[in-house]
């Protein structure tokens, strides 16, 4: 069969630092991080929550990368083929790759991580419905045939969303995709010390000196990951302030979400460096709980809608940094190629409404569950603001606050609010992975499979197919739109606005990637 070659093997470019730290101490070579919460989940694939994934990025690998202009580029692949026809993909392995227990890295690990990715990643579940057949060619060859082509094939297995596709070897891949794994062994530039993992106070991981990065500059998450600390200590301190004071006196290096109020007292500080915790911004969620009511009905969630101000929201997160954020009434988020603001009419902030429209839709004094993190400086001031409307709609709602690893483990619970379930929570995502209808799962109908709460409809999903099926930009942005007024119409989520959120460190710390997540690797001390 005829190929053409893609994507080739990068050549080598400016070469990376070798000999920085050869004089460093110990302590010069230990990265101690304050994570934005606590890691009780360690299986990137089973949750979503970035604290998650991030201990997902530090010891693991990808067989792509992204840089900063979102292109794909190769990383444990050394590139990939299509045939003719745009159907089948043969994506080589670069040599020397090895697991954390020496093992070597083959096709038969990245197989199973691909398909156990996309039965729980949004856009996992729907490229894979055009894939016919994934399998090992040989040691260092995944061919991908698929029932039809498919341009953004690729960019999706390659990208990943909400999750990412992070390969682990063949006997842990393998786990049934509902059921999270325990065993961490990566490929990736760190090593997890399980033995020193305290739930609530200390995460660890070395330096894994048997990996080979690759030659180019690191950029977001391609290029090379050199690990230049031979140690990286996740210090978790729910209290901002005493983490403010922490990094303020040199004891940890990088603070990885500051409390808004805090970050004018940083600013001060001539050896702390204020950046942004992801460039492309975030969108505040509120999310419904479809299974029971009262958000099981449509009219009600409509009504909740137009209660909705987000700028009581995004103050709520930011205080006085009013450049933090900014209102955008859309599903598809502002400043992507599609998010274009078609929920003004649906979202006015009006109260009087809302309560004609509760009443309407018969709202009968059902309890509604809110689950709140208090450790979470960005997500917890959303959930007090919709307490505060749910009350002001006279609606019988109870907060259950409690730690994010809470939150994340009760949010995974499908059982009624009286057997531990719950009614509604927040959250947030980088604009950059819910730019386009197939990536947008706070949206998707996926039902069962899809996000917690799981929100189904088959208009929706309709949407979804026609624009990643469309052949031309006109139809693509008309599916794009009708997915967002879907959205408004039958509300799977209500976004609450889009922000910034500062990240802090240490200014001895050179390297730090500035991307959707907290990269370990290439920091060094300058």
């Amino acid at each position: 069969m005829k190929r053409r070659t893609l994507l080739g093997s990068a050549a080598a470019t400016a070469a990376l630092p070798s000999t920085f730290a050869i004089a460093q101490t110990d302590r010069s070579r230990t990265l101690n991080f304050v994570p934005q919460a606590n890691l009780t989940l360690l299986d990137p694939i089973f949750t979503t929550a970035l604290v998650t994934i991030n201990h997902g990025w530090a010891i693991y690998d990808t067989l792509f990368g992204a840089n900063t202009a979102q292109e794909l580029k190769p990383q444990m692949a050394d590139g990939y083929t299509l045939s003719d026809d745009g159907r089948t993909y043969d994506i080589k392995l670069r040599e020397g790759l090895k697991f954390h227990n020496a093992e070597p890295v083959r096709a038969q690990d990245c197989v199973p991580s691909l398909v156990r990715w996309a039965a729980r990643e949004t856009i996992g579940q729907t490229v894979w419905k055009f894939v016919e057949s994934c399998s090992a060619a040989d040691d260092r060859t995944i061919r991908i045939k698929l029932t039809q082509k498919l341009p953004i094939f690729i960019e999706a297995i390659g990208k990943g969303g909400a999750s990412v596709p992070f390969i682990m070897p063949e006997h842990i891949a393998k786990t049934d995709p509902f059921k999270q794994v325990t065993e961490t062994i990566g490929s990736g530039p760190f090593k997890f010390v399980k033995d020193e993992w305290v739930p609530g106070s200390t995460v660890v991981y070395v330096k894994n000196q048997d990996y080979v990065p690759r030659q180019e500059p690191a950029e977001w998450s391609a290029g090379g990951k050199v690990a230049f600390m031979d140690r990286v200590v996740w210090k978790v301190i729910p209290d901002s302030a005493t983490a403010a004071a922490a990094l303020q006196s040199g004891e940890v290096d990088w603070y990885e979400q500051v409390q808004a109020d805090l970050v004018p007292l940083l600013r001060k500080n001539p050896d702390i460096r204020i950046g942004s915790a992801n460039p492309t911004g975030f969108n505040g969620i509120l999310r419904f709980n479809h299974l029971y009511p009262p958000f099981n009905n449509a009219a009600i969630r409509r009504a909740v809608l137009l209660a909705v101000n987000q700028t009581d929201y995004m103050t709520s997160i930011v205080g006085g940094d009013t450049g933090a954020f900014h209102v955008c009434r859309a599903v598809l988020p502002c400043g992507t190629p599609y998010g274009r603001e078609l929920g003004v009419d649906a979202m006015p902030g009006d109260m009087d409404r809302a309560r004609a429209a509760l009443k309407a839709a018969g709202y009968a004094g059902e309890k509604v569950v809110i689950i709140n993190p208090t450790d979470f400086v960005t997500i917890g001031p959303l959930g007090d603001v919709t307490y505060d409307l749910l009350k002001k709609l006279e609606m019988n709602v109870e907060i259950v606050e409690t730690d994010w690893g809470t939150v994340t483990q009760r949010r995974a619970s499908k059982e009624p609010i009286d057997k531990g379930g719950w009614s509604i929570l927040h959250t947030w995502a980088p604009s950059v992975v819910i730019g386009d209808p197939v990536q947008q799962w706070f949206a998707r109908g996926l039902g069962s499979t899809g996000w917690f709460g799981w929100y189904q409809d088959e208009e929706i999903e309709k949407h979804a197919r026609d624009w990643l099926l469309g052949q031309s930009q006109a139809e693509r942005d008309a599916a794009a739109d009708a997915f967002q007024r879907r959205a408004f119409e039958n509300v799977p989520y209500i976004p609450v606005g889009q922000f910034q959120i500062r990240t802090a460190l240490r200014k001895n710390l050179v390297g730090q990637i500035e991307a959707t997540g907290a990269y370990m690797w290439n920091i060094r001390r300058g």
